[in-house]
C-alpha cells in the first residue's frame, strides 16, 4: 500500500507541468544627463543661455542691492555742509558713500552757482546713467526669455522630422523603438526651452522691480537736494 501511494505520488509529479514564474524586467531610471543627452544638439545654445542667465541674474543683483544701500544721515548732512558753505566736505561725503545717488547729488553740488535748471538737467543726466548701469546685461535676460521658447520649439519640429524620417527609412520594420529617439528630442527640447525660458522671465521682471526702486530713490534725492538748494533764497 505505502508502495503504491508512493508511485502514485511520483506519477503525479512527472506529469503536473511545473509552474513558470514570469520575469518582469524593469527599465532602468533615467537620470537627468541621460536625459538631456537625448534632446539633441539643441540642449547646447539651451544650457549656454541658462548658465548666462543665472551669471547675469546673480552679479546684476549684488550690484542693485550695493546701490540700494541708503544712509539716512547722508541728506542730512550734505544739508549742513552746504549751509556752512564747506562744499569740499560735501563732495568728499559723496565719494565716500559712493551709491548712485550720492554721485548724482555730487554732481549737482559741482554745479552749484548755475541756474537751477541747469543743475537739475546735469542731476537727471547723471540719473540716466546711472540706471543704464545698474541695467547692464538685462537685454540677455529679456532675449533668454523670449528666445529659449523658440529654441525649445525648434527642438521640437527637428526631433519630429527626424522621428517620421526613421519611420519612413524602416518601412515595414517601423515599431515604436524607431519613432523613440526623434520623440525623446522633441519633448526634453521643449521642456528644457520653456524652463529656461520661464526662469530667465521671472529674473528680468525681478531686477526690474529692484531698478525701479532705485530709480525712485534717485528721484526722491533729488527733489530733497532741489529744496535744499532753494530753503537760502527764501
Amino acid at each position: 500500500m505505502n508502495l503504491l501511494t508512493l508511485l502514485l505520488q511520483t506519477t503525479d509529479t512527472l506529469t503536473t507541468p511545473p509552474v513558470l514564474t514570469p520575469t518582469i524586467e524593469t527599465a532602468s531610471d533615467l537620470n537627468l544627463w541621460d536625459l538631456a543627452c537625448k534632446g539633441g544638439i539643441i540642449m547646447i545654445p539651451l544650457l549656454l543661455l541658462s548658465l548666462l542667465s543665472i551669471y547675469i541674474f546673480v552679479e546684476r543683483l549684488q550690484v542693485i542691492r550695493r546701490a540700494a544701500r541708503e544712509d539716512n544721515t547722508f541728506m542730512e548732512r550734505i544739508k549742513d555742509y552746504i549751509h556752512e558753505g564747506d562744499i569740499d566736505s560735501a563732495l568728499k561725503l559723496c565719494k565716500k558713500t559712493n551709491t548712485p545717488y550720492s554721485r548724482l547729488i555730487a554732481k549737482g553740488i559741482s554745479r552749484l552757482g548755475r541756474p537751477m535748471n541747469d543743475v537739475l538737467v546735469a542731476i537727471e543726466n547723471v540719473g540716466n546713467i546711472e540706471i543704464a548701469k545698474l541695467e547692464k546685461g538685462f537685454p540677455w535676460l529679456a532675449t533668454t526669455a523670449a528666445g529659449a521658447p523658440m529654441l525649445g520649439f525648434l527642438g521640437t519640429v527637428t526631433g519630429m522630422v527626424r522621428a517620421f524620417y526613421n519611420m519612413a527609412s524602416a518601412g515595414n520594420n517601423a515599431d515604436i523603438s524607431t519613432l523613440s529617439g526623434g520623440i525623446y528630442e522633441a519633448l526634453v527640447t521643449t521642456v528644457a526651452g520653456l524652463i529656461v525660458g520661464i526662469i530667465a522671465l521671472f529674473a528680468y521682471n525681478y531686477l526690474v522691480s529692484r531698478v525701479d526702486g532705485v530709480m525712485n530713490q534717485l528721484e526722491s534725492k533729488t527733489m530733497e537736494f532741489m529744496d535744499l538748494l532753494n530753503e537760502p533764497a527764501e
